[in-house]
């Protein structure tokens, strides 16, 4: 609870994953991938209730192994390729009987996010007033060096600016998500059915925290990351 606000966070770990097969249980750094997010969400000040949304019967065993409430099995049509991330936390609101003021949404493919990460996000939310606030990063390139090709194959900037700009140092500063952390307030969330919108602020994370794992070799990274920060 924050300010007199209940919070529900929720983990959403779907079972069909196509370029990483089982991801959410693969072995990072000694850990499934999901007990990552699992026991940093556990840390939390703020959240009241942590749950886990599968189809999964091997994902909710290993969640329940390493504390997490699993209470429903997602229904097969709300864990397709084809359905929008925001659907499966609405379910999740509208299935559980007890109502909750703000949802945070713990995706967990982002293992080197912190409780501090988690909380920071929570309480900027609440700090501006907003109704939505999510993580986001710098990204590695500037969307002001990139191009398009025409269609004789000459460049065409994407950002007319970009191409003013010689020196890094002089691109205005840009941000991308991260997927890492999404907060909303529940009546808000449910009649706007997406987190991302004019209203919605940001709360910056690091890069080095700011891995999603979408790739066999996102995993190989992530596991050497953290071995190096236990052997430190």
């Amino acid at each position: 609870m924050i300010a007199g606000k209940t919070v529900l966070a929720m983990i959403p770990a779907r079972g069909g994953s196509k370029a990483v097969p089982h991801k959410n249980i693969r072995d990072v750094g000694g850990k499934p991938l999901i007990a990552w997010t699992i026991e940093e969400a556990k840390k939390s000040k703020y959240i009241d209730r942590l749950i886990l949304s599968s189809d999964d019967n091997e994902i909710i065993r290993v969640a329940n192994q390493w504390g997490c409430e699993v209470p429903f099995v997602r229904p097969s049509e709300l864990a397709q390729d084809t359905t929008p991330g925001i659907d499966p936390v609405l379910h999740a609101m509208e299935t559980l009987p007890e109502k909750y003021d703000y949802v945070v949404l713990l995706q967990p493919t982002s293992p080197l996010r912190t409780v501090d990460d988690i909380d920071s996000c929570i309480e900027r939310c609440l700090e501006k007033q907003a109704n939505a606030c999510v993580t986001v990063t710098c990204p590695d390139k500037s969307p002001y060096w990139m191009y398009e090709l025409d269609r004789q194959e000459r460049l065409v900037p994407i950002l007319d600016k970009g191409s003013a700009i010689s020196r890094r140092q002089d691109l205005p500063s840009v941000y991308v998500l991260n997927g890492a952390v999404y907060v909303a307030n529940c009546e808000w969330l449910l009649k706007n059915r997406t987190f991302l919108s004019g209203e919605t602020v940001a709360c910056l994370m690091p890069k080095e925290r700011s891995w999603d794992i979408d790739s066999e070799t996102d995993l190989q990274m992530v596991g050497w990351m953290i071995s190096r920060q236990v052997g430190m």
